[in-house]
């Protein structure tokens, strides 16, 4: 059986764009559970609750940065927050229909992000993230 990675968590209040997502994820047949959050805060409660159950804390994160109630600039200043279980990691990627300087300059301020990518976002690139998470 291929290495599978277990949790991803899609963070976007746009549902087409969460639709799309999914497709892509199931066709590449690479993650056993995705989660799907509408804004930062309902990703960062999912966080809280499993900071002692590290199998159920996502492996990728895919962040949007504009949202309402709170969004993905809010969302890294309260995660950074969090003490994450020893060992575990979580790669973090920011979102956006933006290709605004301010939100690249912006990331800078998290230098633990993974990448910052621009919408729409193909399966290839999916693809990509998903097999440089995946163990050799």
């Amino acid at each position: 059986m291929m290495n599978k990675i277990k949790n991803v968590c899609v963070v976007d209040d746009d549902e087409l764009f969460q639709f799309v997502m999914r497709q892509h994820f199931e066709r590449l047949e690479l993650v056993e559970k995705i989660h799907k959050f509408t804004d930062g805060e309902q990703a960062l409660n999912y966080i809280k609750q499993n900071l002692n159950k590290p199998d159920n804390l996502p492996d990728l994160i895919l962040l949007d940065v504009n949202m309402p109630y709170m969004d993905g600039w809010q969302f890294l200043r309260e995660y950074v927050k969090l003490s994450l279980p020893a060992g575990k990691q979580i790669k973090v990627y920011v979102l956006t229909s933006s290709t605004h300087e301010s939100d690249l300059q912006r990331a800078k301020e998290f230098p633990f992000l993974a990448g910052y990518l621009v919408k729409p976002i193909g399966k290839n690139i999916i693809k990509e993230i998903l097999t440089e998470l995946l163990p050799a």
